[in-house]
């Protein structure tokens, strides 16, 4: 029977989650350099309108279709075949129907976030064919083994609302990103509005409370335990890196501080539904040292991942999925696990091992693929268009006009 209060709830929760690809517009934009602003902003954007196309024609159905136990599911529900306005979900509470729109959030987001890797040097045609293979390969496959009923969640594999699905695969393909498209010509760039980030980060973790109080699909204790462990574990990261940051270069950053924010929202992902209150602290501890430190082996090694995608998202990925194998406990959620903390050391090497491997996937099947799509159309831009910036250079646009009056 429709329960109006769970399905009133996931529209709010659907609604925040498409906030959030805007606020990464904005956030991308605010550290992209001034020339180069609306040519990060428009790749997320883009996004919004080619991946709703795509989730609807075949995207939905290859994710929560068929393929019980399986990589992939089928096209039985291609065009949303067989979804009529009375279908429920699975859960007997919300429409089907809502529970495509909130899932069709994620896949927009997901890949969106990958872009902050290759800023200012990759061709827009070039990126529309990489949305659209990499969903296809990469996001629906572990969509469906994870939370479709496929191989990893028959295994015993858990996530609550991405921490493999989302972060994990989409910070090592930015790091193949990285290796494969090469460094900046200028990589000593500063971002052209530190207020925009800030407004950027601030949509980001307003919209984050849908994406993982929503991850329970309906309104219980699970819910309101998920919202309070997201806004914890964040805080705690964004202090954690401003206190480390603050020690080591002798100055308190706000980029630093709006960075730190994100890293613990990307670790607290996969936990927030699965583990106590209390180990909310720990992990978004735990989040903001770690994520600084690979930020900092990243600029060590050279590595060009501008807007810090890897160190961010993906070792947030990988680490918030390690410490659900630690901290989670069925007292807090019964169709979940016991973790390490808790006895269950099967539990840990589970998600360590599914993890790992989706990272790993990820990242080769992304290399491989900028090589397959540079062979159709060049992926890199050539040197007078990163010079010259790609907002005028591919987009004949500018973001400001700074002759008006």
């Amino acid at each position: 029977m429709l329960d109006t209060g769970s399905t009133g709830f996931m529209l709010l929760a659907c609604s925040l989650v498409m906030l959030m690809t805007p606020g990464l517009a904005f956030f991308y934009g605010g550290l992209a350099t001034k020339r180069n602003i609306l040519a990060i902003m428009i790749q997320s954007f883009a996004s919004l309108g080619w991946t709703t196309v795509l989730w609807f024609i075949f995207g939905y159905s290859l994710c929560f279709s068929g393929g019980a136990g399986g990589i992939l599911g089928n096209f039985d529900k291609a065009f949303l075949n067989g979804v009529g306005i009375n279908s429920m979900y699975s859960n007997g509470k919300i429409p089907e129907i809502v529970f495509i729109a909130y899932q069709m959030m994620f896949a927009i987001i997901t890949p969106a976030l990958i872009t902050g890797a290759f800023v200012n040097r990759v061709t827009f045609k070039s990126y529309l064919i990489f949305l659209t293979v990499w969903q296809i390969f990469v996001y629906y496959p572990f969509v469906h083994m994870i939370w479709g009923g496929g191989l990893l969640a028959e295994w015993g594999v858990l996530d609550f609302a991405g921490g493999i699905v989302v972060h994990a695969t989409a910070g090592f393909a930015a790091l193949a990103s990285v290796f494969y498209i090469g460094a900046r010509a200028n990589k000593n760039s500063t971002p052209n509005s530190i207020p925009l980030v800030a407004i950027g980060s601030g949509l980001l973790w307003f919209g984050w409370y849908g994406f993982n109080a929503g991850s329970e699909l309906n309104v219980d204790f699970v819910t309101s335990t998920a919202f309070l462990n997201t806004d914890v574990a964040a805080s705690f990261a964004t202090v954690a890196w401003v206190v480390v940051e603050w020690i080591r270069e002798r100055r308190p950053k706000f980029v630093g501080l709006l960075t730190g924010s994100i890293a613990g929202l990307a670790t607290i992902t996969p936990c927030a539904g699965y583990v106590p209150l209390w180990a909310a602290p720990i992990i978004g501890s735990i989040a903001g040292l770690v994520c600084y430190f690979a930020v900092m082996l990243k600029n060590r090694m050279k590595w060009d991942d501008a807007l810090d995608v890897w160190g961010v998202h993906g070792i947030g990925g990988v680490l918030g999925t390690i410490l659900l194998g630690v901290f989670a406990s069925k007292a807090v959620n019964a169709s979940g696990a016991d973790g390490l903390w808790f006895g269950n050391g099967n539990f840990f090497f589970k998600q360590f091992v599914a993890v790992v491997a989706a990272s790993a996937y990820a990242f080769v099947f992304t290399y491989i693929m900028l090589s397959l799509i540079n062979m159709i159309t060049r992926v890199r831009v050539s040197e007078e268009e990163e010079a010259l910036g790609l907002d005028i250079a591919i987009h004949g646009e500018k973001a400001y006009d700074e002759g008006a009056i």
